[in-house]
């Protein structure tokens, strides 16, 4: 871990300049020529090893210029790319990165991935067939993901005798093409893969053609870094370490956005943190700023609870925000035989996050043929592109995918199988604050029975005791007395235990902070039911944070509903003694994160409304004082 250090002098700069990295990537239909582009590339850009090149030369001494791309088996013997094959070769002045992405519909995810990351996305056009079904929609997966340079290389024009009439016509379909995808321009390029026309030598053979070749075209285009401004740091955390004698934390990951140096203000979300960066290594001692695109570890003046999936971005005032969003407005391909309908729930990994999430609406599919969009879809089915509405179990830090290709876009995940199932980019992060939200488009539909009525007639007054403590406080154990009595005093009453609720309404979500609120504000509601019913609810939860309890006392508060805060305050240490479930044992072998009591922070009520403590008590005793309470507030009798 170093401190700032000094800049490289002048000379030591001009002695070793940094070459440019294009990233580009391949994209069309089956057949177009993709694998054999490459090869051609390859091959004469002097970038093949003559041990490959051997490999794929027959004894006539031709060269089968798609196997050098074509990698796996199974490519070569079906004569179709698979996978995504990477390859590299250099001009006198660059450095490319290429990305072979798969023609077939059945692999279009892996254009996801191939195109993600190009500068340049090079769409094969095969000149006899024209335009087809794929072409359209790994066009628009490019313009999805944001590929800044979309250009086509109209292959095979041997094929059509090198027609400039045929290069015009499919020129003419490329320009509208572009149209409705709403980039301006496609360049054109006529090519031929196979014999290496105007690849990286120009050809005799089209002489009506004066723009440039492929790889001139790769040589001109202006690469722009991304925007070294502190106040858009994006730093999602990958890794927290001790790695040092001083067991100081060192938060790793990759820079999305921004830059940060030793000295800079620094927040850290969701929880909002804030701290200043102590130390930078960015495994470069001539360093001391790190920008995009770098793997770095810090380390903050601050002991913070910072875990994997939090971000840390700039402290400034002018710091350019994210969004903490809970809803996402997002275009999305999906990528699984079973179809996506509206009310599914899938995992969503953003960055280093993720999170449980339910599609709220399917609002548009896109036509592969004709590129329109078709509103409200009953469904998205394999390979289909659209636009959809999601709901997020816990905080996502997120941008619009235009400001941020990193912190923009995400995969969606099959938590059954664990299969990649949908890949996104975001349109519109959206803030919802659990409890506080409302809703425009439903109104609360009201019962014919007013409560008065209805309690008169039951007679039987609703409440809601809720009951918060450490792990093994002994919360549940009271609960279950609180009701048993309360039922044998012939009231309604019904435990709202925070693992039974697990078992079903909350069975999408998980233990992290944000998942464990969104469990509490659901409870919150649940009781509130219960109680406007004319029945006691007894929550038994942990709810370790102010904030979580005080949604809970705040639905009922505006109900007009009594809501009765009973802190179970056993100490930890009788906790861990007891320990019925193994979670504290768990939790010191390194097995469980997050614990509340352990690695996690419990918050205790500041004003409950009454508190007690369970090392050595008589439960029955302890019941007996919540019903005492129970009798004074008037809600049941004496």
């Amino acid at each position: 871990m170093t401190q700032a250090t000094t800049a490289p002098t002048a000379p030591e700069r001009d002695a070793a300049p940094r070459r440019q990295i294009l990233r580009l990537a391949t994209a069309g239909s089956v057949d177009d020529g993709k694998s054999t582009l490459i090869g051609r590339l390859l091959h004469d850009t002097g970038s093949l090893p003559t041990d490959h090149l051997a490999g794929v030369t027959s004894d006539d001494g031709d060269v089968d210029l798609a196997a050098l791309s074509d990698g796996l088996r199974a490519e070569r013997e079906q004569g179709i790319t698979i996978d995504v094959a990477y390859r590299f070769f250099a001009s006198d002045t660059r450095n490319y990165v290429l990305a072979d992405t798969p023609g077939h519909e059945r692999y279009t995810r892996n254009t996801f991935t191939g195109a993600s990351n190009a500068h340049v996305a090079v769409l094969l056009v095969d000149a006899r067939k024209g335009l087809q079904r794929q072409t359209r929609r790994h066009a628009r997966i490019a313009t999805l993901v944001g590929v800044p340079h979309v250009i086509a290389a109209v292959n095979k024009i041997d094929l059509v005798d090198f027609s400039a009439d045929r290069f015009a016509e499919l020129q003419a379909e490329l320009n509208e093409l572009a149209v409705q995808l709403g980039i301006g321009e496609i360049l054109a390029i006529p090519v031929a893969a196979k014999h290496g026309d105007n690849v990286v030598h120009r050809s005799d053979n089209t002489p009506w053609y004066t723009g440039p070749t492929l790889l001139e075209y790769l040589e001109s285009v202006e690469l722009q870094a991304p925007s070294p401004q502190a106040r858009e740091l994006r730093l999602p955390v990958q890794w927290v370490s001790r790695p040092g004698p001083d067991g100081k934390r060192n938060y790793t990951g990759r820079v999305a956005a921004g830059t940060v140096r030793v000295g800079d203000p620094v927040q850290v979300l969701p929880s909002g943190s804030r701290s200043v960066v102590t130390a930078l290594d960015a495994l470069d001692d001539t360093r001391d700023v790190a920008v995009a695109g770098l793997s770095i570890s810090v380390q903050l003046a601050d002991e913070i609870d910072i875990g994997r999936g939090d971000v840390i971005i700039s402290g400034a005032d002018d710091a350019h925000l994210p969004v903490a969003a809970r809803e996402l407005s997002a275009t999305v391909c999906w990528l699984a035989q079973a179809p996506l309908h509206a009310g599914d729930r899938v995992a969503l990994k953003q960055g280093t996050r993720t999170v449980r999430a339910t599609v709220q609406s399917l609002e548009r599919r896109l036509d592969p043929e004709s590129l329109l969009e078709v509103v409200g879809p009953t469904e998205l089915g394999l390979n289909d592109i659209g636009t959809i509405t999601l709901r997020t179990s816990s905080v996502v830090v997120a941008d619009r995918y235009t400001e941020n290709r990193d912190t923009g876009a995400f995969i969606l995940i099959d938590e059954s199988s664990n299969d990649t199932v949908g890949a996104g980019t975001i349109l519109e992060p959206r803030e919802v604050i659990p409890g506080k939200a409302t809703r425009n488009d439903i109104k609360w539909h009201p019962s014919s029975l007013n409560r008065t009525e209805r309690w008169a007639k039951t007679g039987q007054r609703g409440a809601t005791v809720w009951l918060t403590g450490l792990p093994a406080s002994g919360k549940s154990t009271v609960a279950v007395a609180l009701e048993r009595e309360l039922v044998n005093r012939t009231r309604v009453a019904y435990l709202v235990d925070g693992d039974n609720i697990r078992h079903g309404i909350s069975d999408d979500l998980g233990f992290s902070p944000g998942d464990r609120a969104e469990n509490i504000r659901r409870v919150g509601h649940l009781a509130r039911l219960f109680a406007d019913a004319g029945v006691i609810a007894i929550a038994s939860m942990v709810s370790p944070l102010h904030s979580d309890r005080a949604i809970a006392r705040e639905l009922h508060e505006a109900a007009d509903l009594d809501f009765i805060e009973v802190h179970v305050s056993t100490p930890v240490s009788e906790c861990e003694r007891r320990d019925p479930k193994g979670l504290y044992a768990r939790a010191r072998r390194g097995e469980l994160k997050g614990l509340t009591g352990v690695d996690a922070p419990y918050e205790k009520p500041v004003s409950p409304d009454l508190r007690f403590d369970t090392t050595g008590a008589d439960i029955g005793e302890l019941a007996e004082r919540v019903l005492a309470l129970l009798v004074g507030r008037g809600i049941i009798e004496g």
